[in-house]
């Protein structure tokens, strides 16, 4: 198998495996006609603690679900494609970050949802894109910021029904782990016109004493 393909394949495999777990959960909630919102992370409260482990995996309907499936599953596959080799590293950083700055820092609700995970990916992504001007990690995370341009919205508190903490939370710490593994990951692909050399040769005139012709 092309070490590409296989490499893609692997990719697929973390995010559908996460992705699977949150739609059984939700589809347990349904089920058994519970809500598992109280599972979530409640700021400076010992009951709010296991939230740092189970509030990604909590959504408040299958609209919110749905809504955060898709970029959770680009932004993963990104990641776990150009970073292979540490995407768990990051993932689980990610996670365990989000949750305890959100537990520190947000606002007294339950603050549930992936969506913390999707602003680190697409932060980490971004800004590991500049840091390498790698137009490839630019790319996937500006597609995704291009289709759910709302996004950016998302790190304020304009909406109390949204944890904006949550999403504030994430994108700082996808920004400091980009930093963090600057010096890992993809290397910059570079073109062949990059390596040519694009001056012109200084060709200087030379004077020859030539016998005058009379």
């Amino acid at each position: 198998m092309n070490p590409d393909k296989r490499k893609f394949i692997h990719s697929l495999v973390f995010p559908t495996f996460f992705l699977l777990i949150i739609w059984l959960i939700k589809i347990s909630e349904f089920i058994l006609n519970t809500d598992f919102s109280t599972f979530g992370v409640y700021p400076q409260k010992v009951k709010g603690l296991i939230g740092i482990i189970a509030a990604p995996l909590i959504h408040k309907d299958f609209h919110h679900l749905a809504a955060n499936s898709l970029p959770f599953y680009a932004l993963g596959i990104g990641v776990f494609y150009f970073y292979n080799k540490i995407a768990y590293k990051i993932f689980f950083m990610l996670y365990l970050l989000t949750g305890l700055w959100v537990w520190i820092g947000a606002r007294e609700a339950y603050h549930i949802g992936a969506s913390g995970l999707i602003y680190g990916f697409s932060s980490f992504l971004f800004f590991s894109g500049v840091i390498k001007n790698d137009t490839r990690l630019l790319a996937i995370s500006l597609l995704v910021v291009f289709l759910y341009g709302s996004m950016i919205w998302g790190i304020f508190p304009f909406d109390a029904k949204i944890s904006w903490e949550s999403h504030l939370t994430g994108a700082i710490a996808g920004c400091i782990l980009a930093i963090y593994y600057r010096k890992q990951g993809p290397i910059r692909v570079k073109y062949d016109w990059e390596n040519e050399d694009t001056e012109e040769p200084l060709i200087e005139n030379e004077s020859t004493d030539m016998p005058e012709n009379k």
